[in-house]
């Protein structure tokens, strides 16, 4: 299965935020950094914040951070709310389906599954894991919990 570059750059916002910890960004540090439209951004951020995943401050020293604690946002959540089609083949949609061969194919079936299996792997994924140790926040962390480090 193919990300779509929508979802691609929705997981990058949220990574991009977590390793930033508390600090406001900005949309166009992002866009700089990934070397991605402004404009997309946009949309991504405010869908983002209407999930209660970004939080957004406007005006002058604005920008947005992460909401949630990155070890809570689970990548299959994000996939699933920012992917528009996971119709992988055309009897996925059986309003839609023209296929002569549905009613008996056990491709669907099987599919289906795999589909499954994917967004069952990416549940277990959270941001904090794909941010890892190597992040900001995670370094301030660790400072708080091993002050002589």
């Amino acid at each position: 299965m193919r990300l779509s570059e929508y979802t691609d750059c929705t997981l990058r916002v949220l990574m991009y935020c977590a390793d930033q910890g508390a600090r406001l960004v900005t949309i166009a540090e992002i866009a700089e950094f990934h070397g991605v439209s402004k404009s997309m951004l946009m949309k991504i951020v405010n869908d983002l914040g209407r999930q209660g995943l970004l939080e957004t401050v406007r005006g002058r020293g604005g920008g947005l951070r992460l909401l949630a604690a990155p070890e809570s946002v689970r990548i299959g959540d994000v996939v699933r709310k920012s992917e528009t089609d996971f119709r992988m083949v055309e009897c996925f949609d059986r309003a839609h389906n023209t296929c002569r061969i549905a009613g008996r194919c056990k491709l669907r079936r099987g599919l289906q599954s795999a589909l499954d299996a994917y967004l069952k792997v990416l549940d277990g994924i959270t941001l904090a894991d794909v941010v890892g140790s190597g992040s900001v926040a995670q370094r301030r962390v660790e400072v708080v919990l091993n002050p002589r480090r």
